[in-house]
């Protein structure tokens, strides 16, 4: 998958992003919501379109590991052994959270989850937009994540604060990115 975005629908999301405003857009498994993580007002907003606990925690994308050093510490070399190999690519990993990242972001843990997306249209957003985006499956709660533009729109159609949609191929995966945990080497989605 080599799809790149039109200039004027990049130039229009990073616009879009960096005024506090929502995007969705196409990732590995589903489409997703995403906004500028330091921004708590767009972080909320995609919550209550999502009706989703601030506590649970969000997940953050970038398109390099360099993009995500703000937001966590650096991990030890054995769990970088571990991580740098699956990225870019479809895993999401628990870290520690960088002293002064919002419990909007993280909710009641001390992790973050982060992933180096491969997905060529979320890498790009994140290349354009110089930062990481907030990354939640594009759903009310209790209902599937949007797999297609149509589910989108009707998911979305009745908010005022619609989200812009980025079009594009889904990435190929049946499920969201599988979330690890490298400290107890365990697996939680």
């Amino acid at each position: 998958m080599n799809r790149r975005l039109p200039a004027w629908r990049r130039h229009l999301a990073v616009r879009l992003l960096r005024h506090g405003g929502i995007v969705a857009y196409p990732t590995e498994a589903v489409y997703g919501l995403g906004c500028d993580p330091w921004n708590q007002a767009a972080v909320q907003a995609i919550l209550r379109l999502k009706s989703r606990p601030w506590q649970k925690g969000l997940i953050l994308i970038a398109a390099s590991f360099e993009q995500l050093s703000p937001f966590i510490l650096p991990p030890p070399a054995d769990i970088l052994t571990r991580i740098l190999p699956t990225w870019p690519g479809p895993v999401t990993w628990l870290l520690p959270a960088a002293p002064g990242v919002p419990r909007w972001l993280r909710g009641n843990h001390a992790t973050l989850a982060v992933r180096v997306t491969a997905h060529p249209v979320a890498a790009e957003l994140c290349r354009a937009f110089g930062a990481p985006l907030v990354s939640t499956s594009a759903n009310p709660a209790d209902l599937p994540p949007a797999r297609s533009l149509l589910k989108l729109r009707k998911y979305f159609a009745e908010f005022a604060e619609n989200p812009l949609i980025v079009p594009g191929p889904l990435g190929g995966l049946e499920r969201p990115t599988p979330i690890h945990d490298p400290y107890r080497n365990q697996r939680l989605r």
